[in-house]
């Protein structure tokens, strides 16, 4: 594979501990670290996150990380609240984000049927080519818990719905997010990651 270390930007989120297992089963090292010599340095970044979005640009801005995470070069995967966070804004309190990928996140509406959060397995259906999908199918099921998502947008790489469509992944440069959980999502899961590490820079 192509990356021999991942830098886990530490967001305080309950995922960290799945993501460092994840990457141990792929025989991959990676680390959790706010350091951004270490972050800029490394193969690949995750930006992992749960909770709410103006916390964690908080934590992003007392850690110096702000212009660290919008300068790199690397492939960049954000996770969930990370994804979100790579957005423009959140109307989750209103907050400005890191504005990598265009958009702004909104709350996911809610009907008899879907309530919000929505949390438990959704298939995924992709909307455009990309390396993370390889030998991935549409129909496949990954694990969401969410109440906020980016609407589909041209930067939209695989869609999922609760009560309508929103964007599952997205990407824009070398900056790529999925608003499930590759951590918690098996074998599904391990093979989205395993693109991850394998996508050149």
């Amino acid at each position: 594979m192509a990356a021999n270390n991942i830098a886990i930007v530490d967001s305080g989120g309950a995922n960290i501990a799945s993501l460092l297992y994840a990457f141990k089963r792929l025989d991959v090292a990676a680390s959790v670290t706010t350091d951004p010599a270490t972050i800029m340095s490394a193969a690949r970044v995750i930006l992992p996150g749960v909770g709410a979005a103006r916390d964690a640009m908080s934590r992003l801005r007392d850690d110096g990380l702000i212009d660290v995470i919008r300068r790199l070069t690397q492939p960049v995967l954000g996770i969930c609240l990370g994804m979100q966070l790579l957005a423009d804004a959140s109307e989750e309190e209103d907050v400005d984000c890191l504005g990598i990928i265009p958009g702004t996140v909104n709350k996911l509406p809610a009907d008899t049927t879907c309530p919000v959060p929505n949390m438990g397995w959704c298939p995924i259906r992709q909307t455009a080519p990309h390396k993370v999908l390889h030998r991935l199918v549409d129909g496949t099921y990954f694990y969401f818990l969410h109440s906020y998502a980016l609407p589909v947008s041209d930067y939209t790489v695989a869609t999922a719905e609760h009560a309508e469509p929103f964007s599952a992944i997205v990407s824009h440069s070398n900056f790529i997010a999925a608003q499930f959980h590759p951590e918690r999502s098996s074998e599904s899961g391990s093979r989205l990651l395993s693109n991850f590490i394998g996508i050149t820079s």
